[in-house]
């Protein structure tokens, strides 16, 4: 493989951990994870995202440039009104990220069971010798 390919595939590795990093460290929060949930229904001003909870102006404006630099909200400027809209990639994003940990988890977990199937036929295999003598 040639040495500019290779670091081209880690840029790539390196750049996807650090999007889930900022992703993640979003949803952390619950005032964020809050505001997400009223994007979710539809956009909304800032001075409307924030007005549910018991927080500054600037600290709503703060929660939002995180969701912003995750991807998680997108703006739109008009005039002194900024509109705010769900982004729906970084989601898409964690979502595939979820569904590889869970055919991890599943394929274990299918393993596991196999393995208690044969020590359970193993062990009733036994039992039915030991009934014979």
């Amino acid at each position: 493989m040639h040495f500019a390919k290779l670091l081209l595939i880690v840029y790539h590795m390196v750049n996807k951990e650090q999007r889930l990093d900022r992703i993640f460290g979003a949803l952390a929060d619950s005032t964020r994870r809050g505001m997400l949930a009223q994007l979710a229904r539809g956009p909304l001003t800032i001075g409307q995202l924030g007005g549910p909870f018991a927080i500054t102006k600037g600290a709503v404006t703060k929660h939002v440039k995180v969701l912003e630099r995750a991807g998680l909200l997108k703006r739109q400027v008009d005039g002194r009104v900024h509109h705010c809209e769900l982004g729906t990639v970084p989601l898409e994003t964690v979502e595939r990220w979820v569904g590889q940990v869970r055919e991890f988890w599943e394929t274990r977990l299918d393993d596991l069971a196999d393995y208690l199937d044969e020590v359970q036929t193993k062990a009733a295999g036994k039992a039915k010798g030991n009934k014979k003598r």
